[in-house]
């Protein structure tokens, strides 16, 4: 046996021996329901190990072949068959490393008065984990689907963990409503595509051949499933919602981790069953993506609340890698292997770097919430005095997001704009006429993402504290720091050896499009990304930090040397008056305000004027979104009418039900008839 096909084997052994360590954690917290120190000592901190090492099973998944098992564990003669492939491999490579960090994060994070007992929340959560990987390692529809379902159940009742609250309670079911629309589009998908492979195994969609009408068809019913999974256009609804609803270690796997398993099952679905794109899918997906980040990132800018201002800013980041996988999807369709293998790896390379700074970010808030007991950024500042911990690695996460060199968002934002500037080849006249556009979208966009992470570290953490209470709050507890410096080096190193990264992501973009980078990053040095010719593009992170940190310290020392004796000390944000007050400096609505005028009309804005003769006179302004109140709300009254007319029907009367029978048989008679 050779040593590849030895690492494959080895690989699978050991994720699956993790997923089942993993439940028998989740068992344990149900035998240990109330000892919260049980929970937080042993189970999550072990739970953090189990991660590791599913990380490192999955890295070596990626450097070997496919490997495939069965679990006797479904239905009698419908077992679970598992496959681990490259594309599986770096997905579960994420759930892995990136659940380490919230694991350990969480083992801190839990108090003696939370609402719901430890054990029950352990198992939730570990459920959770277990499910999300057993998603990535499913090779057929019906073990995709339970353990698709069984992930929505287990996030649905840790969302509404709190739930004595009437609006986490709503925020739940809206979640649990919009993630069954998706399954039931999924489960359609499949149906689609094993009709004409005549098997259920993805194997065997993978051999089938389906007309454009058909295949086309299945995109588009993946595109809505998995659509609403991620929180794309116009399914995006849930996501603001139930991550403020959620407690703070869960809102970080939903969007870091939950949110990829719908990236990965469009594209399994997209470039690999469906492996003949057309390519109106990629320009549909492109729309689609760039759409979602251009509105995200306008409604993050808006918030004034901690968690739902990070849940926009996750649609935003979903809508970049939509765009990139539908500018894959496009040059697939034209036979442009290498820019689709471009195009894909910038997708992957976002989504790898968001499940590691956007996980670290929530948990930040999580921290800052149980210090101050505030979310709104109104009642916030000054923590940076209080809590230096948790302020510097916030400071890492929001350079990451707001793609920032040599961070790790800069690397997928940068190589998706290296994509674009290679669609002028594509053989369409009507695509590159609107490709300018499109790369001025995704500038625009980048620009007001770095907006909203200033308005988030700036109001959270500078200038003075709003509250007199805020004097009170303490650091993160050890556990609570150690997940957040080991989510904060993922990202830093994401951000510096981009290709080593590229060169793990290579074998997946092999699989899906039959090209990749990997031959030709490994070429240059382990500092320098080239992603196609030093002539085009280059960008050198190790050297960008150098030079950074050597600005930074020459501008500090001429600073101390020429204007130390001379300069006043005042706080900060004050432009130089001692005297101001916490009223006086910038706010969250003082920041948004240039946002909200400028985009206005991607808002439903309601606005509360004070009259001149108030006593306490104040000033409110409540953003809404107008996809909520032009679609839903009007589906909602719909469904209450529908629901009212068949109510009817129920007369309480055993003489109209057989009127009702009769009349059925009736029916059926005459059509039989015919």
């Amino acid at each position: 046996m050779n040593d590849g096909r030895l690492a494959g084997l080895l690989a699978i052994d050991v994720i699956l021996i993790a997923i089942a360590a993993w439940l028998a954690l989740a068992l344990l917290g149900l035998v240990f329901l109330r000892q919260r120190a049980m929970a937080a000592r042993v189970l999550f901190p072990l739970g953090a190990a189990v991660g590791l090492l599913l990380g490192t099973g999955a890295l070596w998944g990626l450097a070997s072949g496919p490997q495939v098992a069965v679990l006797a564990i479904g239905l009698p003669g419908l077992p679970f068959h598992l496959r681990l492939d490259s594309l599986a491999a770096f997905f579960l490579a994420l759930l892995g490393f990136a659940s380490a960090g919230i694991s350990l994060y969480t083992g801190g994070y839990l108090r003696a008065d939370d609402d719901t007992p430890p054990g029950l929340f352990a198992f939730g959560y570990l459920l959770f984990l277990a499910s999300m990987a057993m998603v990535l390692l499913a090779a057929d529809a019906y073990a995709f689907m339970v353990m698709w379902e069984v992930m929505a159940l287990a996030s649905f009742f840790l969302v509404i963990a709190n739930h004595r609250s009437a609006e986490t309670r709503s925020a739940g079911f809206l979640y649990l409503l919009i993630a069954h629309l998706g399954a039931i589009a999924i489960l359609l998908c499949f149906g689609v595509i094993a009709v004409k492979a005549g098997d259920y195994s993805f194997a065997a969609m993978a051999r089938g051949h389906l007309s454009p009408f058909w295949a086309s068809a299945a995109f588009l019913l993946a595109l809505l499933g998995f659509g609403a999974k991620a929180g794309v256009l116009p399914l995006h609804v849930w996501l603001p919602e139930a991550h403020p609803a959620a407690p703070t270690p869960v809102s970080a796997l939903m969007s870091g981790l939950m949110l990829k398993t719908a990236i990965y099952g469009l594209l399994r679905v997209s470039l690999d069953l469906l492996h003949q794109p057309q390519w109106w899918w990629g320009a549909l997906l492109l729309a689609l993506g760039l759409a979602t980040a251009l509105y995200g990132v306008i409604f993050s800018t808006a918030q004034t609340d901690m968690k739902r201002l990070l849940a926009y800013s996750s649609i935003e980041n979903v809508g970049l890698i939509f765009a990139g996988a539908g500018l894959a999807l496009l040059f697939r369709a034209y036979g442009m292997d290498g820019l689709a293998a471009l195009a894909l790896t910038a997708a992957l390379y976002q989504a790898a770097s968001h499940a590691f700074f956007k996980s670290l970010l929530f948990l930040v808030t999580g921290s800052v919430l149980h210090a101050t007991g505030q979310r709104n950024l109104g009642h916030l500042g000054g923590l940076i005095r209080t809590m230096p911990w948790v302020a510097w690695l916030a400071f890492i996460g929001v350079l990451a997001s707001a793609g920032l060199p040599p961070l790790s968002g800069f690397v997928g934002e940068w190589l998706l704009l290296q994509s674009f500037l290679f669609t002028p080849g594509l053989p369409n006249g009507f695509l590159n006429m609107l490709i300018p556009v499109v790369a001025a979208v995704i500038v625009l966009v980048s620009a007001l993402a770095g907006y909203a992470m200033v308005k988030f570290f700036g109001v959270v953490f500078l200038g003075q504290p709003r509250e007199a209470s805020l004097a009170d709050a303490r650091d993160a507890r050890l556990l609570e720091r150690a997940g957040l410096v080991w989510l904060a080096a993922l990202s830093v190193a994401l951000g510096l050896v981009p290709t080593l990264v590229i060169q793990a992501i290579d074998p997946v973009t092999r699989l899906l499009v039959g090209a990749g980078l990997g031959a030709a990053v490994a070429k240059q040095p382990w500092w320098l990304l080239v992603p196609t010719s030093v002539e085009r593009a280059s960008y050198g992170p190790a050297v960008f930090l150098v030079g950074g940190l050597a600005a930074s310290a020459i501008a500090a020392l001429l600073v101390h040397r020429l204007y130390h004796a001379r300069l006043r000390r005042a706080a900060a944000w004050d432009c130089g008056h001692p005297w101001q007050t916490a009223r006086m400096q910038d706010s969250a609505e003082g920041l948004g305000q240039p946002i909200r005028q400028i985009f206005e009309p991607f808002f439903r804005m309601r606005r509360e004027l004070p009259d001149a003769f108030d006593a306490s006179p104040h000033y409110r302004v409540e953003i809404e979104d107008h996809f909520w109140h032009g679609l839903y709300l009007p589906i909602a009254r719909a469904v209450e009418f529908l629901a009212r007319q068949a109510g009817r029907l129920q007369q309480g009367r055993i003489a109209v039900y057989l009127l009702y029978s009769f009349l059925t048989l009736l029916v059926l008679l005459l059509l039989v008839g015919r």
